[in-house]
């Protein structure tokens, strides 16, 4: 190994967290037909709508991916909810007669803290789920489905929830 990977060794995180992914379906045609101005416009409508709402259940924003990001939790219950509540927000944001429709998914494991952002396999699993929810949906890992109630990942107004299993990494 070489860089600032170097002196981090092998294996695990030293905690648990929820990791959450989110993206916008279909932004990237829309906004190729859009334009600059108002896919800017969108992202940040987009960014007031969410961000509190993963920002007030404990959420950690690690980066902005383009049209999502990745966020982190310590617990998988608040990840959830807060994934819900984003996708609600956005039913009242519109531009250019655009609706964004959000997708999310949450996985939780021990991923690799460096610097500002985490690494690792459980960070990728968490966004192979992401890639699987369809529009409005927020998908969870079976290692999220595990450490809830019931009733946290039962499917909502913004979409289903999850028995369903996560992409295999």
């Amino acid at each position: 190994m070489a860089g600032p990977l170097r002196g981090q060794g092998r294996g695990r995180g030293d905690r648990e967290l929820a990791i959450v992914f989110t993206d916008l379906a279909d932004f990237s045609t829309w906004a190729l037909d859009a334009g600059d101005e108002q896919a800017v416009a969108l992202l940040r409508e987009v960014g007031a709508a969410i961000e509190p709402e993963i920002c007030s259940r404990g959420g950690e924003i690690v980066k902005r991916l383009g049209d999502g990001l990745m966020a982190v939790f310590e617990d998988s219950g608040r990840a959830i909810e807060a994934a819900h509540a984003s996708a609600r927000a956005l039913e009242g944001v519109q531009v250019d007669g655009h609706c964004p429709r959000l997708r999310a998914g949450v996985h939780a494991g021990r991923p690799r803290r460096i610097g500002g952002d985490y690494f690792g396999v459980d960070v990728n699993i968490a966004a192979r789920v992401a890639e699987a929810a369809g529009p409005g949906e927020v998908l969870v890992s079976e290692a999220v489905h595990e450490r809830v109630e019931a009733d946290t990942v039962q499917p909502s107004a913004a979409g289903a929830s999850a028995p369903k299993a996560p992409p295999r990494a």
